[in-house]
Order: C-alpha cells, then sequence, then structure tokens
C-alpha cells in the first residue's frame, strides 16, 4: 500500500477529518488516524508479510485429529488483537474505540496487502462480531462477542453446503428444539473459511440451518450460534461440541487460511433473533464480508503494482526505439511504451478500486437513509470490479516481470492466485450482477440507482468537460438501458447479460472516483498529483469507453445466453 495514496484520499479528498466534529467520534483526532495507520503498517510489515510466503507454501494440514497451521499465524492474530485493530471499530461499551469505519478500512488493507490468508481469520471474526452485536442477545454477546473482540475466539460464517453451494434456498442442516432453549444442529457445511485450527481457544460458527417444521425455501432458514467448543455463560470455553472437521479444502490461493468441510452432528446450537429470519440476519456479516473481499483485491493488486513498478525501475533490458546502436547501454523496462501501459493501467484500476472501498466505508460513518441506500447500491460493485480488475493489475504485474513473474521466486505469482479467489468469495460476480440488476437497481423504485447517477452528475459536471461529458453520457445511457431491459418486467430477459451490467456500472462508477479525485488536486503541483490527473485522464478515455459495446448489448436485450440450449456447447 502506499501512505502517500493514503493520506491524499483520507485527508484531501474524503476529509476524514470532519469525522471528529460527530459524536461518535469526538475522542479522535487526524493524530490518532495517524497513530492507528502507522501501527497497522508497522504490524504488516513486522507480523504479517514476514511469513506470507511460507504459509503459501507450508499451508494447513489435517492429521486425522487436529489441524496443524505454522506458528506464524497464531502470533500474528495476537498481535493484531493485542494492538487494539480487532476491536477498534466497536462501541466502548463493547471494549471498542470508536474509530471511523473508513479509517480502519484503511489500517484493514494494510494488513491484508502483506498477508491476505492471514488477515481472513481476522476480517472474518470481526463481521461475526458486528452480526451478533446486531442481531443477538446480551447474553450471546457476553458469552461470544467479548472474547472474540480480545482475540480469544475466532468466529466464521457457515452457509454453504457440499450439494447447494450459493444455492441456499438448498440448505439442508436441520435444528431441533432440545427444550431447555438450545437447539440441536445436524448436517454439512463447505468451504468454510477459518472453519477448523487451534489458533484461538474456541471458534464461534454462524451457521445457516432450517428449524423443525420450517418451510422450503430461504424463508424457511434460521441463524445459529454453533462453538466448537461448549463456552459457558461466563465466556470460558469447555468440553467439545458435537462439530468435526471431516477435511480440508486445498485452494490455489489464501492456503494459509484453513478451508473446512465441517459436520455437525446433535451439535448444541442457539438461535440468533427469530426463526425463519436467518438469511435476512446474515446478510449483516454477508454484505461486510463482501466489502472485505474487495478491499482485500485492490489490496493485493496494489501491492502487485508497487512490486511491477520498483522492478520496473530497477531492471535494465532492452533500448528505446530511436536507438539503434547495440552497444549503447540497455534501459529500464520502464522506459518502454507497453510496460508503461501496463503500470499506468495497473494505477488507474488499484487508485481507482481504493478510492471506491474508502468512499463506501465512509457512508457507514454518516449515517443517513440516502448514505443506506447508496451503499446499498454500491456493495455488489465494491465486491466484484476490485475483484475482476484490481486482479488485472495482478495479472500485469507479472508480465512486467517477464519469465521471473511466473516463478516462486518472486511474489507476483502469489499475489494473483490469492486475487483470484475473490471473484468466488461470498457469492460470484455473476451473483453480484444478479444483485445489482435483479434487486438493487429496481429497488424503491429504482430510488437507489437514481440517487448514484445523481452524485456521479454532480462529480462529473465539477471538473472540464473533456473529463466529464463522457461520464454525463454514460450516465444517462445506463439509466435508459435499465429501464429498457426491465420495460416489460420479465426477468429471464433483464438478467440475462447481469454481468455485462455489472461491468458496466462498475467502469461508471470508478470513473466517477477518478473525477472526484482529479478535481480534489486542485491543479496541485507535483509529480504525485500529475500522476493522479494523468490516471484519471487515463481511464476516462481509454477504459471507460469500455461500456459503450455493453450497454449496446444490454440495449438490444440479447437472450442468447438465456435461449442457449447446455447441449450445444459439446
Amino acid at each position: 500500500m502506499s501512505r502517500r495514496d493514503l493520506d491524499f484520499l483520507l485527508y484531501e479528498w474524503l476529509d476524514v477529518e470532519a469525522l471528529t466534529k460527530r459524536e461518535r467520534f469526538t475522542e479522535h483526532s487526524r493524530e490518532t488516524f495517524d497513530a492507528f495507520l502507522d501501527l497497522a503498517a508497522r504490524i504488516a510489515e513486522q507480523d504479517y508479510a514476514p511469513h506470507n510466503r511460507r504459509s503459501d507454501l507450508e499451508e494447513p494440514t489435517f492429521d486425522g485429529t487436529r489441524v496443524h497451521v505454522i506458528p506464524e499465524v497464531g502470533a500474528a492474530l495476537k498481535t493484531f488483537a493485542d494492538s487494539g485493530l480487532l476491536s477498534a471499530g466497536f462501541d466502548e461499551e463493547h471494549g471498542g474505540l470508536q474509530l471511523p469505519q473508513v479509517v480502519l478500512r484503511a489500517c484493514v488493507m494494510w494488513v491484508q496487502a502483506a498477508n491476505i490468508a492471514t488477515s481472513a481469520y481476522s476480517m472474518l471474526t470481526m463481521g461475526n462480531a458486528s452480526l451478533l452485536l446486531a442481531h443477538g442477545t446480551p447474553e450471546q454477546v457476553e458469552r461470544f462477542v467479548k472474547p472474540m473482540l480480545e482475540g480469544r475466539f475466532t468466529g466464521t460464517m457457515c452457509l454453504s453446503e457440499p450439494q447447494a453451494g450459493s444455492a441456499l434456498s438448498d440448505v439442508l442442516t436441520r435444528a431441533v428444539p432440545a427444550g431447555d432453549g438450545s437447539y440441536r444442529i445436524t448436517g454439512s457445511k463447505m468451504w468454510i473459511s477459518g472453519g477448523d485450527h487451534e489458533l484461538t481457544e474456541t471458534i464461534v460458527h454462524l451457521v445457516l440451518a432450517r428449524a423443525e417444521g420450517a418451510v422450503a425455501g430461504v424463508k424457511g432458514l434460521s441463524l445459529f450460534v454453533v462453538p466448537k467448543h461448549i463456552v459457558g455463560e461466563d465466556g470460558t470455553v469447555g468440553e467439545r461440541n458435537r462439530v468435526s472437521l471431516a477435511g480440508l479444502n486445498h485452494k490455489m490461493g489464501y492456503r494459509g487460511t484453513t478451508n473446512a468441510v465441517l459436520a455437525f452432528d446433535d451439535a448444541v446450537g442457539y438461535l440468533v433473533g427469530q426463526e425463519g429470519h436467518g438469511l435476512a440476519y446474515m446478510f449483516h456479516m454477508m454484505n461486510e464480508a463482501r466489502i472485505g473481499v474487495g478491499a482485500g483485491a485492490v489490496a493485493l493488486g496494489y501491492t502487485g503494482y508497487l512490486h511491477a513498478l520498483d522492478y520496473a525501475r530497477e531492471r535494465l533490458q532492452g533500448r528505446p526505439l530511436a536507438d539503434k546502436d547495440p552497444t549503447a547501454p540497455p534501459v529500464p523496462i520502464v522506459a518502454h511504451p507497453d510496460v508503461r501501459r501496463m503500470l499506468l493501467a495497473s494505477k488507474s484500476y488499484v487508485e481507482g478500486g481504493l478510492a471506491l472501498v474508502l468512499y463506501s466505508a465512509k457512508l457507514l460513518d454518516e449515517p443517513s437513509d440516502e448514505n443506506t441506500l447508496l451503499l446499498d447500491v454500491l456493495t455488489p460493485i465494491v465486491k466484484a470490479w476490485p475483484s475482476q480488475w484490481c486482479r488485472l493489475a495482478d495479472d500485469h504485474a507479472i508480465q512486467v516481470h517477464g519469465g521471473y513473474g511466473y516463478t516462486r521466486e518472486y511474489p507476483v505469482e502469489q499475489f494473483y492466485r490469492d486475487n483470484r479467489l475473490n471473484s468466488i468469495h461470498e457469492g460470484t460476480d455473476g451473483i453480484q450482477g444478479l444483485d445489482l440488476l435483479g434487486r438493487k437497481a429496481i429497488m424503491k423504485g429504482g430510488a437507489g440507482l437514481t440517487l448514484l447517477l445523481d452524485r456521479i452528475r454532480a462529480s462529473a459536471r465539477s471538473v472540464p468537460s473533456d473529463l466529464g461529458s463522457p461520464v454525463l453520457s454514460f450516465c444517462d445511457r445506463l439509466a435508459s438501458s435499465t429501464r429498457r431491459l426491465w420495460a416489460d418486467g420479465d426477468p429471464q430477459v433483464a438478467l440475462a447479460n447481469s454481468t455485462a451490467y455489472l461491468e458496466a456500472a462498475g467502469h461508471l462508477v470508478i470513473a466517477w472516483m477518478w473525477l472526484s479525485q482529479a478535481a480534489a488536486t486542485s491543479d496541485k503541483p507535483g509529480d504525485f498529483y500529475e500522476g493522479k490527473r494523468l490516471a484519471a485522464r487515463y481511464f476516462i478515455t481509454h477504459e471507460l469507453p469500455r461500456i459503450g459495446p455493453l450497454l449496446d448489448l444490454l440495449d438490444r436485450r440479447d437472450t442468447l445466453l438465456a435461449d442457449l440450449d447446455p447441449a450445444w456447447l459439446g
């Protein structure tokens, strides 16, 4: 990550110092924000980055009895918790420091850039704790949340099953009342990140299950706390619950994060909220996790870009095209136009993605009906756009390194493998497209999309017309395409190309981020500001036009993909 870029985005663009005027943040100042950023950078560099390669090469193993994880992972998690970063964003009454979410997100992204696999344990734990604080009972908060925020427990989310995957309406795990206020949970859960380990005293699983007699489909799902060990009312850890590890999945990336197949065999569980509301509660954690996945994708793309930039400045190879002297000394490869192309494209992706993630986080710090609505619309874009385009920055990083790029002697190949998972984590890109076009763009009569486009138009009108006019034009086109797609209310037609819609909307949103950043430079002199203005111009002139053909496709209401017979695929 670039501290200079973070300082610009936080203080010159988003003006996060103004948040200290809000009652929740009056104890904070720029000095405390900077102290947390310094702390996160130090922990990232000293505790997370050094074992990033080792945790990839020596991934967790299961000997049939227990999971073995390299010791540096547990040590880093303890340092993160002891530093206060794990609980920093939570209320004081729960041991937190009420740090603004936008500052906390910047801190966490620094750690994600250093070691995405180890950071995943903490990200899931924070999301688990946040859900229980919103929907759990005071007793559940005392028993499970307090130890999680102290770093004693970690948390997971258990949704997918071997036969269901993302089709949560097909969840089969069942819950039977035990007569004492608890339930007995039986079933199997698949792809559970952080699902088993001995890094902490126990693991708090949030499990979607179907209560006895519940209706079919998602309306019959309830949410349960199912700890790995029985936990007393005072948070003490007792005997093992009937939750067992059936096996570990071995992934191409995030290898240091255990990924488990869990078997629940009459395990003790505790209902969260009311029966039948499980998926609604779970979306509290899922939406937070989706933003976290997008943030992780940005972090991995950003560190890949910085590695490529350093390499391109140091690697001597070739000569300028105009230099015909074969005895002339070679030049740094950054002098070659195609290398510059890849670096500038990557800069536009990762700095644009970082701006989007931080902008979205700040919406949480300024709660209002309007900001909540805007965040609802942005969430699928925050998750999916960086997962595709910041991964491309890692692809470019490999290319810039040339033959060295795909060897394990350089870290960029791992960044790419780690980042590839983010298009699947917390709902595939295809699911995000369905969410955006099928729900978010049309909810409340399209109020969310209208709000988003109004904000983009306001930024576009505040910059020179050569940058603003294309954005204004595409705002009008996205609005008209959305109306045309839903003209007859047929979801089969409207959603046939929802992924194309997601990509078009995502590029338009990133163009907005760049227009807004360019305006914040205020023609200030210096390489940093020139780089911002250049990247904004590049994205508007080279990247944004990509969405024209996508919108053409949408306007035709093309049904090729819906009409395709699977037999024709061979």
